[in-house]
């Protein structure tokens, strides 16, 4: 029997249901690993190893009867971005230090309905705002990937890095993530991982702690792209809950895993090459290129005109949204109080020691934004951008089923490197923040290492809705890349 921690999704499924071990036994492997990692990759901010084993063991009564559900006895981590009935959910800021929901997101109510089993929350930046995961409260996570011949201390991506980080060091077998601008993709492009973010409204948002509530949309990361599509089919839902929630049937996204890519058309759009590109990303996407080529699809040149004003468009969008959203910690109701003179002087000390830098930063972003004066010059015209955005894609869609591009502009960097230069930061969202601007679905699949032996991925856009072009055009790309080396344990002797 292979290590448990090593198992896909789809294999550990297959040995429970055969009883080849135990949910418990599966559960338990998951919790010796973070233990003993842990401490130096900082993935999980809330281990929950009690409820794990209670969950296991009732996973394990229902397998014994046949009543097992589609992820009956999976060991999964929770982004602590998730509200989690009767456990701590932070968004990993300190102004909501010590929140306990009384009620369960839906997504992850979908997860434990289908009988998967909690091991714990899952490191993040702080409100889901960051590239690398060196904004959270609860400090930065490891990328359990390090460069050939060095020590130095790898992001893992942001901002769903816990969870990147956790399923790359087969601390759990799959994970949620969120994704505003490239959050989900990110990460598991520096980290070897597959990570989706599904058509916006795909799956609820109800229960989720907002950033920017025209953007986020929940989606998994896994170690194949079989997992993700096994996870992304319980976790999306129609929510009467979440008013941009779509009531359409969810597919069997793991049937389409295997349809191959025999007469698709894949775009490439020309716009993504952009200036100061490193010649391995280029030569990475050529290569995926080939591969697709190579298996029958059809290759053909698409423009996205507007693609240059997305990040800029973004960076007013989203910290606007931001800016609204965060308005409602104010130490009143629930988290951080911090006492002042009078109600206006409590809600500054709350909101000036509560919040983080990046957290600050893009609150005084978007309330400019949106303020008299600069609401037109600003806010606006970034929404009319966004809808050209759309239109891009909708005509390039006309021409093509499927759309290669990077995932990320280069590969994980060392902790410190960037996180001085906001505008240096922001450009790991290059590629990605087209995707959620004109809420279409993404999807990042593992397509090599970089000459730092550190992980690269390739990007898949799709059309609205059509989660399963993805699932299948990336299993092609997963197969011809052929299977990354694991990341070597150099945790398990960190001091």
């Amino acid at each position: 029997m292979s290590k448990l921690t090593d198992m896909t999704i789809a294999d550990a499924r297959d040995g429970l249901r055969q009883k080849t071990f135990s949910a418990s036994e599966l559960a338990q492997a998951h919790l010796d690993a973070i233990e003993a990692a842990n401490a130096a990759l900082n993935a999980f901010v809330l281990p929950t190893p009690e409820r794990a084993l209670e969950m296991a063991a009732a996973s394990e009564a229902r397998l014994k009867t046949g009543e097992g559900g589609a992820l009956e006895g999976i060991p999964l981590g929770i982004k602590d971005l998730f509200c989690t009935k009767g456990f701590r959910t932070t968004a990993c800021s300190l102004i909501l230090d010590g929140f306990t929901p009384t009620y369960e997101s839906t997504v992850s109510a979908n997860l434990w309905g289908a009988g998967a089993v909690m091991l714990g929350k899952l490191n993040n930046d702080e409100f889901a705002m960051g590239s690398s995961n060196e904004a959270s409260f609860y400090g930065a996570v490891a990328n359990p990937w390090r460069r050939n011949g060095s020590d130095a201390t790898l992001v893992p991506g942001g901002s769903s890095g816990g969870s990147s980080a956790a399923v790359a060091a087969r601390l759990c077998m799959g994970a949620t993530g969120t994704d505003t601008g490239g959050s989900i993709r990110q990460p598991a492009a520096v980290t070897g991982t597959v990570g989706i973010k599904p058509t916006y409204g795909r799956c609820s948002r109800w229960g989720i702690v907002a950033f920017a509530s025209s953007l986020d949309q929940a989606g998994p990361i896994a170690r194949s792209v079989r997992d993700a599509a096994i996870l992304l089919k319980v976790m999306a839902s129609h929510d009467p809950k979440d008013t941009t929630s779509v009531d359409a049937p969810v597919p069997d996204y793991e049937a389409a895993v295997d349809r191959g890519v025999k007469g698709l058309v894949v775009g490439i759009p020309k716009e993504y090459r952009v200036e100061g590109m490193a010649p391995e990303i280029e030569a990475l996407w050529q290569k995926g290129i080939q591969w697709l080529k190579d298996a029958g699809a059809e290759i053909r040149e698409v423009s996205l005109p507007h693609t240059k004003y997305a990040l800029p468009s973004y960076y007013i969008v989203a910290p606007a949204e931001a800016s609204s959203n965060l308005a409602r910690y104010d130490g009143v109701r629930y988290g951080l109080r911090e006492a002042g003179s009078d109600v206006t002087s409590m809600y500054e000390n709350t909101r000036a020691s509560g919040f983080g830098a990046e957290v600050k930063r893009r609150i005084l972003i978007g309330t400019y934004v949106l303020s008299a004066g600069y609401y037109d010059a600003y806010y606006l015209k970034a929404q009319k951008v966004r809808t050209l955005i759309k239109s891009d894609f909708d005509t390039a869609f006309e021409k093509v089923d499927v759309m290669l591009t990077p995932t990320t502009p280069g590969p994980a960097f060392a902790l410190g490197e960037k996180s001085g230069d906001p505008l240096e930061m922001y450009l790991n969202d290059i590629f990605t923040v087209t995707v959620n601007m004109a809420g279409l679905p993404g999807m990042s699949v593992p397509a090599g290492l970089s000459s730092e032996g550190t992980p690269l991925g390739l990007q898949l856009i799709g059309r609205p809705f059509d989660e399963e072009t993805l699932f299948s055009v990336g299993r092609v790309i997963e197969e011809a890349a052929g299977p990354l080396s694991k990341p070597q344990d150099w945790w398990s002797n960190a001091a």
